[in-house]
């Protein structure tokens, strides 16, 4: 078997890592929760060994097992903290995103794992995307000449009953809203494919549907490249009557693409100056919609973990990635709550400053 991992959490997301670490071979020593059913339902549904062993401490975990690789999947508002308890005791990691709701503890996170010489990443999956992989080839070979500006579309819908299921959903000390929870996967995109750094960031958030919880549905914003290009995101969980949409728009002066589909897995507009492929082509190679918005990016990210942690290099998606998306989400809020641009680099942010935004 290969290394020996654990997962903490075993919510609705686990059965992607669970399945990804079963792909890759990995020794799935221990799962983590508070819940024995979740455990349990997950070793049924996977067939997995009666070996493995099931606690309710992450702490105790780490003491009795000593795992090389753990994933993090509990509520949003503990990945930081138990990230660095693992990274303490020398373990590589794997965190759901986001990678915290506070920079400050993002960049201790960063720190004490180059300080312990661990790997950890940020579980941003719809980078391995084959579209994804297909676009940022493009953005490498320089083919859009000069990026104009990108749209970042999260287009979905949550129900009462889904904040209801997990009452720290839509808290700002647990999870923030949609644009931190729903949205950050293709807010990372934006920001990756347009050049990461960023000057300054215009935002308007609201809670236009859902009463029962504290943080915003519905955010947009406009921001402003380093390179000369901008950014628009627009994100919401108050599409009726499902899900609808999300989409990566790219706009250059050579170039035109177009991702959509559940988790931007189909490429629906491919056209560029060069014509170095075929247009129909490429966006029927690329046009498999996953059964749902986790998309098939997990197995591959997870290879790719594994080979940074067994060949010592940095994973394709780092901590510093992880924090350059909760970054300009923080900015959003930020501008938002103060009714002004805010400038970047943000240095001390976190969702609890916002605590109180929307009381009526």
């Amino acid at each position: 078997m290969g290394l020996k991992y654990a997962l903490i959490g075993c919510g609705k997301i686990s059965a992607n890592h669970i399945a990804a670490a079963l792909a890759n071979d990995l020794d799935i020593m221990a799962l983590c929760d508070l819940n024995p059913d979740s455990m349990t339902a997950a070793i049924s549904k996977f067939n997995l060994s009666a070996e493995v062993r099931q606690y309710s401490d992450h702490h105790e975990l780490i003491k009795k097992e000593q795992p090389d690789l753990v994933a993090i999947c509990t509520q949003n508002g503990k990945h930081g903290t138990m990230a660095l308890d693992f990274i303490e005791a020398g373990c590589n990691v794997i965190i759901e995103k986001p990678m915290t709701l506070s920079l400050a503890e993002a960049d201790e996170i960063i720190s004490r794992a180059k300080q312990k010489k661990v790997k950890v990443s940020v579980c941003h999956q719809n980078r391995f995307n084959q579209s994804v992989i297909k676009i940022r080839e493009a953005i490498k070979q320089q083919r859009f000449g000069k990026l104009f500006y990108g749209t970042a579309h999260i287009r979905w819908n949550r129900g009462s009953e889904y904040y209801a299921g997990s009452k720290w959903r839509g808290t700002w000390e647990h999870d923030g809203g949609a644009l931190m929870n729903q949205c950050i996967h293709n807010i990372d995109l934006l920001r990756w494919m347009m050049g990461d750094d960023i000057i300054e960031v215009v935002g308007m958030t609201d809670n236009l549907n859902h009463p029962d919880i504290e943080a915003e549905d519905f955010g947009i914003a406009l921001i402003r490249f380093a390179n000369g290009s901008y950014g628009i995101v627009e994100g919401t969980t108050t599409i009726f009557p499902k899900n609808l949409e999300e989409t990566l728009y790219l706009f250059g002066e050579k170039g035109t693409v177009k991702a959509a589909g559940q988790s931007v897995n189909i490429i629906e507009e491919w056209q560029f100056a060069d014509a170095r492929d075929d247009s129909r082509e490429v966006k029927e190679k690329f046009s498999k919609n996953p059964p749902n918005v986790y998309g098939y990016g997990h197995t591959p990210y997870y290879a790719d973990v594994i080979d940074a942690i067994e060949n010592d290099r940095e994973p394709s998606i780092t901590a510093a990635d992880g924090r350059r998306a909760v970054e300009l989400i923080l900015a959003i809020y930020q501008s938002a709550a103060e009714g002004r641009s805010i400038r970047l680099p943000l240095e001390k942010c976190s969702t609890i400053d916002f605590k109180g935004r929307f009381k009526k």
